[in-house]
């Protein structure tokens, strides 16, 4: 199972997605741009000693990700706080699952939302004082829960 981010922006959430990554055995991709510098020193504060454990692919685009990889379609599960499919609980993920999550302040890419529309899904938040999470804290949650037959 993977975690991808596009065009991530902060550097703490990427480190913390990463150490994330770790403990769960899931490779991180990033697709670019990034909103800092990868050598960033926050970004290694926020994984601590386990970013260098962590397995790491790069792409320039979505389009190179999607050329490199050829994701199946319904192995590919993208998450916004609106995700039309239902929500993170309602799926089976596979082993081979790609977690797709947007930048920090807008999210996915429209374009890249609406090709997928069926496959959006989002974090419930009942909670009515809140319009979103934080990145890492989302992507921890839904990592958890798309693992959880292999973690019993």
């Amino acid at each position: 199972m993977k975690i991808v981010l596009v065009a991530p922006e902060i550097p703490g959430n990427t480190g913390t997605i990463g150490r994330t990554c770790v403990a769960l055995g899931m490779e991180l991709i990033l697709i670019r741009p990034y909103g800092f510098e990868l050598s960033d020193k926050t970004v290694r504060r926020a994984g601590l000693d386990y970013w260098k454990h962590v397995r790491l692919a790069e792409y320039d685009d979505w389009d190179a990700f999607v050329a490199d990889r050829r994701p199946p379609r319904e192995a590919l599960f993208l998450f916004e706080d609106d995700g039309a499919a239902g929500t993170v609980y309602d799926p089976d993920y596979p082993a081979g699952a790609y977690l797709v999550f947007g930048r920090e302040t807008v999210g996915l890419p429209p374009g890249l939302l609406a090709s997928f529309a069926d496959r959006v899904f989002r974090l419930p938040m009942p909670g009515r004082h809140i319009r979103s999470l934080n990145l890492a804290n989302a992507v921890t949650a839904v990592a958890y829960q798309a693992m959880r037959p292999w973690l019993a």
